[in-house]
């Protein structure tokens, strides 16, 4: 194939391949120079033109396929638009002579089509050149026409569109003649001419006028007959002709209007045309005979569908625009059609008819009108409907005999009510939140005028009304509450009128139906409520004859609805349920029997509704609520369910007893038992399946029904490939609910409320705006289907072959249309039950059940209906999956080929429908499902390449000379949709068209794929082009619902006008003169605005992860400047708070929650960003006034509770970001806060509830929440505030930086506004953390919650409260901590409630829920103190003993903060120390905590509640030593106090101190897995050893202090048990982590390890005689260790030799002589000194001299003299040598420094008669270091200091052992004279300086202090 591309066709490489394969090589070239032609150069296509030319021309000739003649036409005519056209007529010429040929043969056909083929598409490339031969070509074209085959003629009439399109207005004289050859062919036997024809005649009208003038009504009728028996594609062709020429007869194109004086049309005219279509049909009475025996005489269905489809096209056409402004008049024609009597012949035939009217309204008025004019539709339609009610009411009250008239206006009323009522629900639930002002507007009335028609004589109208007031309150869920107590009360006060009953009835059930898309519910008192009236109805349902019926279905309709609030509402009303279901049937085979013999045909019609609705009500019950399906609820629903079983078998007697009216109520009970059965599992009813069966064949073999009723399922049950011959395809058309009426089923497509009350409370099928229950004849069949294969799986194999054998039988005995009615129905039923075999997992059954249900299928397998020979071979496939024989589906592969003609129908039936299936929906969602795949990996290519077709499209445009408004180039954007809405890509690119899509699009799966597509586009391109993204979530954002109608020039309000420049342009070819009627601009919806807002914070969030510099103002201006391109979001932080704010401030309330969530993400992101210009403050302060706008509306008295929520949540993020200072700026926001804290006091029942309880709770709990986060945010300021020192009075220079915001923020200001709160503030979240720790008790302790619920959540809400106390509750329990730490445990729960009362001045309704008497300050105050630290404790182990994964980590440090503040109170500490077992419990739980969260941060919190812990036993033991001492001193012997006793032992699960070094093993072992040997050991354990991370070292530090601390806790005993367990660890880790780094910095761990070895080696109680022989072991282990892991050793990194020092150091200070003067010890040490002394590194020797000085100094001079008598030469030699070699840095002259305060030291401690040897041995070293003058000056600092330091001693010296120093002095003479000459150098500057300015000190102290000192 590669040989095929090249620019010529390589015709060597043609002639070597088979004849087979030439076609394809030939395609394969043309596909090339399809792609290559365009992107050619010119010249080198005019090269090889000629020869091009000939090859293509010559392909002609050679019979191509569709395909390749498709190809070859287009590359040709391509090829002399870019290279020469002079020999195009040459070529048209050839073609003319292959067309006008006489050969008619076969063979010839391909070629005449190709030559066809090529002449259109040179006159669509080419146009007006070819314009001199056009005449002749169009002579050509249609002569041929008349003599040509159908292939042929659709061919032509192609060809002749295409030459149409290219000469336009130019080809005016041959327009007739088009016309009139095309016309006839409308009505062509082959459907693919009638599409051709169509498509032909639409290009036609472009410019023919006469075709909508003097023709119009021929065009009309034309139509009409083309759509009898016409399929799909013909359907979609022919009614976009007849729209497009109706709307342009009404409203020409002025071009053309100009040109010729014509006669317009008037609207009625155009109407009163499409009418006649919709109501007669085509051919009037002429119709052929079969088309009689169909539909008996009525209008004919395809035309009706057809018609359908043309309003829409006539009204997309004309546009949103004049759709608004007309809607009235367009209304009441629709309307009128469907109350034409021809309109509603018979029942099926009205309900299809509202069908078709739904759609025109649903289409039109759903995609083209704006929010704001969908309004004014709204209103236009309610008004329509108060007309026809008024109408129907003066009927009613109208007693008079004219009644005949008046009867048949209430039942064509009752459609048009149908209609408006749907459309009016669909518009309110479309627009959701933003149709309040409906409701709202007195004027309008829409409630009253909807309610009005529930008591419509129709049952029908009355459905219709309760839904639309179901989709009311679906949209705007605070109407829900009021409905329903207002039909209740209407209800009570109609009783007596039966339309009342059953209206109102409706509706409630209706509202409670939609309960479940409202978020918030409604008060759970509405149960019982709906309960008392039910029961009431069935109760009275007897006493009145007239109204029994009513009563009867509106009590069982009511309480099926109350089953769809789920399980919490109906656990309260089960046991009543049970029983009246139990009451309703015959308790027995007597009774049943007596039953029959009594009765009229009434009371059996209300017995059996009656039973009907209860069972009804029973399968909601198990569809809503199988949580409360127990075994013993299942027991006694089987007791009515198996009555109603053995009923069903008497039926028949009692009908013919009493007459057939009765069939269709026992029907609806049949139809209720199999949906009841189909849910239960088939194990509770198996004693009945026999008779069940029985019953269920009858249903479906149609045996005591003598209408050919078929089932709806099998499409269902088909694979999905197969069921497009069912008509699947059409479920992804936009006509799909017109297009079903004509499918051949059974009363397809006739869905309606009338024929199942109860879909008005069923969840509607996914996909469906309204619910449409077929009728009860097909239902039942259905559902009969639908539970043979529920009991099919669970039957024996005997019976299952008796079965098929009946069914054989059965299709055997029926004849013609019945045998394939059910045939059709029985095989559906086998396919059930494969299936139902198939999800079982079981199998068909032994050979003889298999052999008689292959013989059933393969009986279909050949039949003539393409239906039943598609579900035969769906069934032979289920039959494979569930036999499982490869032999057996050998056999049946064999037999299926033997039976080839079958399956080739099958396919050639598939192929034809393929070429059907390219409507435009289903290829809307291909494009969309295909760019969603591409977005997900290449979305940058996707967009550049879209924007670049753009282009490309837009060049194309601009040059064709006709550019028609209606019509943008029909032949490449075929949809209505996408034709009007002209989409086409303008600068915001292909994802300004998806937003755009949004708006107009109502499939649910294309949506979704679009926002899936954005989605992915966003996630890689946002970053990137984020002014772009910005731009269009902006954009959508800012058109807030009054923009109905946006100009073009949206975009081009805010740029330059250089864009405004460009878009003229645009506009200027779109509409080419013509009035706004076709600009298709939509206002984006609220759904899509909310999109927008989710975008929004996924950017900010995208932003976050790609670079800081987005965060960052000062980074990001200067990226800016770098680099104009760089694009960074806090530039455009003004943008996203107006975003932020739109939303927030919208009507809809789903974008008010967006807009809620956006400004909390832009709060969190921007609060720290600090602002460049002005230090001290950031950037998000110059926004305070726009945040507290956005969001003072939520906390208006009718937001819905969620938004409250989310509101309070933004308040505190607010206020705890500490973006505000100013005190009176932050009260705006918090006194939001403060008002919503009023209503929280308002107790639990006070609020008039419109939502579930719950709801409030999630409410209450939010604003607790709130300010619980705004407390600890002001505590830990205050402790800040508290700690740092008051640095600002000592340094005014740095001011500025630090502390510029000092003067106006007194250190405790947040606290000072919350402080008012507290008193109030606390006792509520006491009572919040009680509830919490209430509800999160485990079900077996579900007795002891209090009956009447908690402060916040009633008993009936516990499960949706539970969430929200999950939610709120680790704030609360952190703010009590910190709370009961401030006030110390002083504060009693009395004084909170008086303080509550007295001083608010609030209303003190609440008493949180205590008994009345028992007031609280019953309890005294250390009962209250232990009740709040059971609760704060218990809550916190509970949590932490298992946090949920999903938690977020806040939760977790919350929950351990608040302990860790908690035990910071002494009252805490004594509670936890006393009983050491909470302890325990708690350090297990925090333990299992660390095994299952890994981050640092939560380890360093656990580290701290540890250390907590240890800290109150420590405190606790020493109060308690402290008290045994005192006492003790008049008693000898004194008990052992500590763990471990007197024996040492230490029990797990019992010792605190165990249990802590448990959880400290854990940690260490996780940081330093090497310290475990099990760890080391392991093979997978690799000995790496990297520095630890600061967080890392400060864990470890933190371990280290905790386990240095432990043994105070012990008795010696004990110590001894962990003492080497801890050394070990201290030794080991000072190992790992002294290591040496280059900034000397000590890590943590060390500085905490040294700390540890002071602390226990000076530990007192180690002394005791008992342990003394093991404490000395210990120690000088240790101390082996310590010299041992110091040993330099190449293989680790170089030990710092300061830490191990460090530590000698301290065992030297502290332990005694005894212990470590053992002689091995002690050269170790020494060694240490020795190698640092002569260490390279000036900072170790510094270290070593401060080190030295320190054990020098020991007080036990039997410690110190071996070190003296050791070292001091060594240090002498030392300093000695400086003089050679004087320091160079700091560290240096420090070391020495430090040196002479050793030799000073020694001096001083030695002996007087030694001192002058001392002396002699630092005098002269000091001198040595002075310098004289000349040296002086030019020596660096380091060494001017030196010589001031020795100075400076030498001057000190002197006077302090003035003997001694003049002994020395003496004897060396040369050293006098330097000391001498450098004081009189030193006085004379220090006079000089003097003169100049007071002289600073010049000791220059050591520039580098020891970070810990241990000493």
């Amino acid at each position: 194939m590669e040989l095929a591309h090249s620019l010529l066709l390589n015709e060597e490489a043609l002639a070597q391949i088979t004849e087979a394969k030439r076609p394809v090589f030939i395609f394969e070239w043309l596909r090339f120079l399809d792609k290559v032609l365009v992107a050619a150069n010119k010249t080198d296509v005019k090269e090889k033109q000629k020869k091009l030319v000939e090859q293509l021309t010559g392909l002609i000739s050679s019979s191509p396929g569709p395909p390749t003649r498709k190809l070859l036409a287009k590359n040709l005519a391509a090829l002399y638009s870019i290279g020469d056209p002079y020999t195009v007529f040459q070529t048209l010429d050839k073609c003319n002579d292959i067309i006008r040929s006489k050969d008619d043969t076969a063979a010839y056909l391909p070629t005449k089509l190709a030559a066809v083929a090529c002449v259109g598409a040179f006159y669509e490339k080419m146009g007006r050149m070819l314009g001199s031969a056009f005449p002749e070509t169009v002579n050509n074209l249609l002569k041929s026409l008349k003599s040509a085959e159908s292939q042929g003629r659709s061919e032509i009439l192609m060809s002749l569109q295409k030459v149409l399109t290219g000469l336009g207005g130019a080809a005016a004289s041959s327009h007739r003649d088009i016309y009139k050859n095309a016309r006839s062919l409308l009505t062509d036997r082959s459907m693919a001419v009638r599409c051709a024809v169509a498509k032909c005649l639409l290009e036609l009208q472009n410019e023919a006028v006469f075709m909508w003038t003097a023709e119009l009504e021929n065009i009309a009728t034309l139509c009409f007959k083309a759509l009898e028996n016409s399929n799909y594609g013909v359907r979609v062709a022919v009614s976009k002709l007849l729209g497009t020429v109706m709307a342009t007869a009404l409203m020409p194109k002025q071009a053309t209007v100009m040109r010729q004086n014509v006669k317009r049309a008037t609207f009625d005219e155009v109407l009163e045309l499409m009418a006649t279509g919709f109501l007669r049909g085509g051919s009037g009475f002429l119709k052929s005979g079969g088309e009689m025996l169909k539909v008996g005489g009525s209008v004919n269905r395809e035309v009706r569908v057809g018609v359908t489809q043309a309003y829409v096209v006539f009204v997309t056409t004309l546009g949103g625009q004049w759709l608004e402004r007309s809607f009235a008049t367009f209304l009441s024609h629709v309307l009128d059609l469907v109350s034409h009597p021809r309109a509603t012949q018979t029942h099926v035939d009205a309900v299809y008819s509202r069908r078709c009217v739904s759609f025109i309204l649903r289409a039109t008025v759903g995609s083209l009108l704006g929010e704001k004019a969908q309004i004014a539709a709204a209103k236009e339609i309610c008004q329509a409907i108060g007309k026809q009610m008024k109408a129907v009411e003066a009927v009613v009250n109208d007693t008079s005999s004219e009644n005949k008239s008046g009867a048949a206006d209430i039942a064509a009323s009752q459609h048009v009510m149908v209609c408006a009522l749907q459309e009016l629900g669909s518009l309110v639930q479309s627009l959701n939140a933003t149709a309040s002002p409906l409701i709202q507007e007195a004027s309008i009335g829409l409630l009253e005028i909807v309610t009005s028609v529930l008591l419509h004589p129709s049952m029908a109208a009355r459905l219709a009304a309760a839904w639309c007031l179901r989709c009311v309150a679906v949209a705007l869920p605070f109407q829900v509450t009021p409905f329903l107590d207002r039909c209740a009360e209407r209800l009570n006060n109609l009783k007596t009128s039966p339309e009342a009953v059953s209206g109102y009835s409706f509706a409630m059930a209706a509202l409670l139906g939609g309960v479940h898309q409202c978020p918030l519910g409604i008060p759970h008192a509405k149960g019982k409520m709906v309960v008392s009236i039910a029961e009431d109805l069935l109760r009275t349902a007897a006493q009145n004859s007239r109204l029994s019926l009513q009563r009867t279905q509106a009590g069982w309709l009511l309480l099926g609805a109350l089953m769809t609030l789920g399980p919490s509402v109906v656990r309260y009303h089960l046991p009543k349920m049970l029983l009246l279901w139990r009451n309703v049937f015959p308790r027995s085979l007597k009774e049943l029997e007596a039953e029959k013999a009594r009765g009229d045909s009434f009371t059996w019609q209300v017995t059996l509704e009656g039973r009907a609705g209860a069972l009804c009500a029973m399968r909601s019950f198990v569809a809503h609520c199988p949580e409360l399906l127990t075994e013993d609820a299942i027991r006694k629903l089987m007791t009515p369910i198996e009555c109603a079983m053995t009923m069903m078998s008497h039926i028949p007697s009692v009908i013919k007893a009493h007459g057939a009216h009765l069939k269709a109520s026992a029907a609806m009970v049949r139809l209720r038992l199999y949906d009841i059965l189909a849910l239960l599992p088939p194990k509770t009813y198996e004693g009945s399946f026999n008779a069940l069966l029985r019953e269920l064949v009858a249903e479906f073999t149609l045996t005591d029904n003598s209408a050919n009723t078929t089932t709806s399922l099998l499409r269902s049950l088909c694979h999905y490939d197969d069921s497009v011959l069912l008509g699947s395809w059409l479920q992804e058309t936009d006509h799909k609910s017109i297009e079903d009426q004509l499918q051949p089923n059974s009363a397809s497509g006739s869905g309606a409320l009338e024929h199942d009350p109860s879909s008005i409370y069923l969840r509607i099928p996914a996909g469906e705006a309204v619910p449409g229950p077929l009728p009860l004849g097909v239902s039942v069949i259905d559902a009969s289907v639908a539970l043979f294969g529920v009991v099919f799986p669970h039957v024996s194999y005997k019976h299952r072959l008796q079965m098929l054998d009946h069914f054989a039988e059965c299709v055997k005995q029926a004849k013609g249309v019945r045998q394939q009615a059910v045939q059709l129905n029985i095989f559906t039923a086998v396919l059930s039950a494969l299936k139902g075999l198939a999800e079982n997992k079981s199998t068909l059954g032994p050979e003889e059940v298999r052999k008689s249900a292959l013989t059933l299928v393969m009986g279909a397998l050949d039949n003539p209906n393409p239906i039943l020979r598609c579900a035969a071979g769906e069934a032979l496939g289920r039959m494979a999956q569930v036999v499982g024989e490869a032999s057996f589906i050998a056999r049946m592969a064999q037999y299926s080929f033997d039976k080839t003609t079958a399956v080739n129908t099958v396919l050639k039936l598939l192929c034809s429908q393929v070429h059907l299936c390219s409507s435009h929906l289903l290829l809307r969602r291909a494009a969309v499902a295909c760019l969603r795949q591409l977005a997900q990996r290449e979305a940058a290519e996707v967009c550049e390449y879209a924007m670049s077709l753009a282009k490309n499209a837009g060049d194309k445009e601009s040059g064709g000379a006709n550019v028609s408004p209606f019509v943008p180039g029909v032949s490449h954007r075929g949809d209505i949709h996408c034709r009007h809405q002209g989409v086409n890509i303008t600068d915001t690119g292909l994802e300004g068209l998806l937003f755009g899509m949004l708006d107009r699009e109502t499939d649910r799966k294309l949506c979704s794929d679009i926002h899936d597509t954005l989605g992915h586009m966003l996630s890689s391109l946002a970053v990137e082009k984020l002014s772009h993204w910005l731009m269009l979530c902006k954009d959508v954002l800012a058109a807030s619902s009054d923009m109905s109608t946006a100009t073009l020039l949206s975009s081009g309000k805010d740029e330059e006008s250089e864009k405004k420049d460009e878009m003229d342009d645009d506009t200027m070819f779109t509409t080419l003169g013509e009035e706004d009627k076709s600009k298709p601009f939509v206002a984006p919806r609220w759904a899509t605005r909310v999109f927008a807002a989710d975008c929004l914070c996924r950017i900010i969030n995208l932003c976050e992860n790609a670079d800081q510099a987005h965060f960052d103002l000062a980074m990001a201006r200067s990226a800016k400047l770098r680099n104009p391109k760089n694009d960074l979001l806090v530039l455009h932080l003004s943008d996203l708070i107006r975003m932020a704010f739109m939303a927030a401030t919208d009507h809809s309330n789903q974008l008010r929650m967006a807009g809620l969530q956006a400004l909390e993400d832009i709060i969190k992101k921007f609060a720290s960003v600090p602002e460049p210009e002005f230090p001290g403050h950031v950037i998000l302060e110059q926004y305070q006034a726009n945040v507290g706008a956005a969001l003072r509306p939520a906390f208006s008295q009718d937001t819905p509770s969620d938004i409250i929520a989310k509101a309070c949540q933004v308040c505190s993020t607010w206020i705890g970001s500490g973006v505000v200072s100013d005190l009176n700026d932050l009260r705006r926001v918090h006194n939001l806060l403060v008002s919503s804290l009023d209503k929280v006091q308002a107790g639990k029942g006070s609020s008039s509830q419109l939502y579930r309880e719950s709801a409030t709770t999630m409410e209450k709990l939010a604003v607790l929440k709130a300010w619980a986060e705004v407390y600890v945010v002001a505590m830990n300021i205050k402790k800040e505030a508290e700690s740092k020192p008051k640095r600002a009075i000592k340094n005014p220079d740095d001011d500025d930086d630090d502390y510029g915001t000092m003067d106006e923020l007194p250190p405790d200001s947040l606290i000072t506004l919350v402080q008012p709160e507290l008193p109030t503030l606390s006792r509520l979240w006491l009572a919040a953390l009680r509830d919490y720790a209430l509800l999160t008790l485990p079900a077996e302790f579900s007795s002891q919650l209090p009956p009447d619920g908690g402060a916040f959540y009633t008993p009936e809400t516990i499960d949706t409260a539970r969430l929200h106390y999950r939610n709120s509750w680790a704030p609360i329990l952190h703010a009590v901590a910190l709370w009961l730490n401030s006030t110390g445990f002083t504060c009693p729960e009395s004084t909170e409630a008086a303080a509550m009362s007295g001083v608010q001045k609030r209303s003190p309704a609440v008493t949180l829920n205590q008994v009345p008497g028992a007031m609280a300050s019953a309890k005294p105050l250390p009962e209250v103190n232990k009740d709040r630290m059971h609760l704060i404790l218990g809550v916190s182990i509970q949590f932490l003993c298992s946090p949920r994964p999903e938690e977020p980590i806040e939760h977790v440090t919350a929950c351990l903060q608040a302990l860790h503040t908690l035990l910071g109170s002494p009252y805490a500490r004594i509670h936890i120390a006393e009983d050491q077992l909470i302890g325990v419990e708690l350090l297990s739980v925090l333990h299992r905590l660390l095994l299952t969260w890994n981050p640092p941060s939560i380890q360093l919190l656990v580290t701290g509640v540890v250390q907590q812990i240890v800290r109150a036993a420590q405190d606790y033991l020493q109060e308690k030593r402290s008290t045994l001492n005192e006492e003790d001193m008049e008693k000898e012997s004194c008990p052992t106090l500590g763990e471990g006793g007197d024996s040492g032992g230490l029990i797990p699960g019992k010792s605190l101190v165990f249990s802590t070094m448990e959880l400290l093993m854990f940690i260490l072992v996780r940081h330093m897995p090497h310290l475990s040997t099990k760890m080391s050991d392991s093979p997978s354990h690799v000995a790496t050893k990297t520095r630890l991370s600061e967080e890392s070292a400060r864990l470890v530090a933190a371990t280290v202090a905790i386990l240095s601390d432990l043994p105070s806790l012990c008795s010696p005993a004990g110590c001894m048990t962990i003492l080497p367990t801890i050394l070990f660890l201290i030794a080991r880790i000072l190992k790992d982590t002294a290591i040496k780094s280059a900034d000397n910095q000590v890590p943590p761990p060390v500085s905490a390890a040294l700390q540890g070895i002071k602390s226990i080696v000076t530990l007192p109680m180690a002394k005791t005689e008992e342990t003394q022989k093991q404490w000395t072991a210990l120690i000088r282990s240790t101390l082996a260790c310590i010299l041992e892991y110091s040993q330099p050793d190449d293989s680790t990194p170089a030990p710092d030799e300061v830490s191990t020092l460090t530590a000698i150091a301290l065992f030297l200070w502290s332990a005694s002589t005894e212990i470590i003067g053992v002689q091995s010890l002690q050269n170790g040490c020494m060694n240490r000194f020795k190698s640092a002394l002569n260490s390279c590194d000036p900072w170790v020797q510094a270290k070593c001299y401060q080190l030295l000085l320190s054990v020098f100094q020991h007080s036990n001079r039997a410690l110190s003299t071996p070190y003296i008598h050791s070292l001091a030469p060594l240090v002498v030699e030392k300093l000695k040598a400086v003089e050679r070699n004087r320091p160079a840095s700091n560290t240096e002259l420090l070391a020495v420094q430090e040196g002479i305060k050793v030799l000073e030291t020694l001096v001083a401690l030695g002996e007087e008669q030694n001192r002058v040897q001392l002396l002699a041995l630092l005098v002269p070293t000091l001198i040595s270091y002075l310098m004289d003058e000349n040296s002086f000056a030019s020596a660096s600092s380091v060494s001017k200091d030196l010589h001031e330091f020795a100075l400076q001693n030498l001057m000190h010296i002197g006077p302090l052992y003035p003997h001694a120093f003049k002994t020395v002095m003496g004897a060396a003479p040369e050293l006098k004279v330097r000391l001498e000459t450098a004081v009189r150098a030193s006085q004379a500057s220090k006079a000089k300086a003097a003169a100049r300015q007071p002289a600073p000190a010049t000791h220059s102290a050591p520039t580098i202090k020891l970070k810990t000192s241990f000493f």
